[in-house]
């Protein structure tokens, strides 16, 4: 068959994850796409838990399974060891906190071959990290459209193929790489996005198909979420040192809010005026903040939602909010 004559290589860089990885790995080998076509490149940036261990497990059992070191710890490094390494026609990068449908990458390959995409990806299902309430609110507020903005791949789109501007992890033509370039290692975070510009600027085609699905666990509490969201926010603006990467709007909204809120605050000490529009920018955000709250609530028929997930979404966004303006600081010092 033609949709499984594509030799691919799966890319999986990792670092610390003996949490998820081990899951992860077991989703792909019950992959239906044939494993004499397959090969798996589990790329460590060298672990300090258990990740390498449970690697060299599955490694001695399944020879198609390989792991490449990763000293220099960070992942564009890893995505480019992995490149580099790959016999693939097809490419697919997969993250490790996530685990894939049966056909996830058969599903890959078949629309790659039919619709002839230099990038094709799908959907995340945002699952909870743990079965505790704060766990399920951050995964609900991570797949909300007010925690999530336009980014169809997180907000379980079901319309059919459709072009977008980039997609998680991705299914490239090997090709691609000879064409565009590798990862930029300059990039901490949002390598993959700045590459899909490069992509798309060369005249590539990168498509979103619903039915490629991985289900994501985001962090489990809040401490980790707000965290993992200042790195976040820090990685869509201080990469404007290294590129000309303009995002989509969404990407700056958390800043404009935040930077509003502190630029407001601040001047209110000299021009009293200003506290009146700090309360209203606060206000517009925590009624939306609460309606969509409340939707969340009255879908899972659990109004304890109601007290949780507004601090959630306030996690989220300020998070992001404060991480963007110390990448803009930084950025400008």
């Amino acid at each position: 068959m033609r949709n499984n004559s594509s030799f691919v290589s799966v890319i999986i860089p990792c670092r610390n994850e003996e949490k998820y990885i081990e899951e992860c790995l077991n989703s792909v080998i019950n992959q239906d796409y044939p494993k004499e076509k397959l090969e798996v490149l589990v790329v460590d940036g060298m672990s300090e838990d258990r990740t390498r261990e449970v690697i060299e497990k599955y490694t001695k059992q399944y020879p198609f399974i390989k792991l490449l070191n990763n000293p220099k710890k960070i992942t564009p490094v890893a995505f480019n060891i992995g490149v580099k390494q790959a016999k693939g026609d097809l490419i697919i990068i997969m993250g490790a906190h996530c685990i894939y449908k049966r056909n996830y990458i058969s599903n890959c390959v078949r629309y790659s071959n039919t619709y002839n995409a230099d990038n094709i990806g799908g959907i995340w299902e945002i699952l909870p990290g743990e079965k505790t309430l704060v766990a399920k609110s951050i995964a609900f507020a991570s797949s909300s459209i007010f925690g999530a903005g336009d980014a169809y791949y997180r907000r379980g789109y079901d319309k059919g193929i459709k072009e977008v501007d980039t997609v998680f992890g991705g299914c490239y033509k090997k090709e691609v790489f000879e064409k565009v370039g590798l990862f930029n290692e300059n990039l901490l975070r949002s390598q993959d996005m700045e590459f899909n510009l490069r992509l798309r600027k060369a005249g590539g085609k990168i498509l979103l198909a619903p039915d490629i699905v991985s289900y994501y666990y985001p962090k489990s509490n809040l401490k980790d979420f707000f965290l993992h969201n200042i790195e976040d926010g820090i990685w869509v603006i201080y990469p404007l040192k290294f590129v000309k990467m303009p995002f989509k709007l969404r990407h700056y909204i958390p800043l404009l809010f935040v930077g509003g809120l502190i630029g407001s605050l601040f001047l209110s000490i000299f021009f009293p005026l200003f506290f009146w529009l700090f309360l209203f920018v606060f206000g517009l955000y925590s009624a939306f903040n609460l309606y969509f709250s409340a939707k969340i609530a009255i879908r899972e028929k659990d109004f304890r939602y109601l007290f949780l997930i507004p601090v959630a979404f306030a996690t989220r966004h300020i998070g992001y909010g404060l991480g963007s303006v110390w990448g803009l600081i930084k950025l400008i010092i």
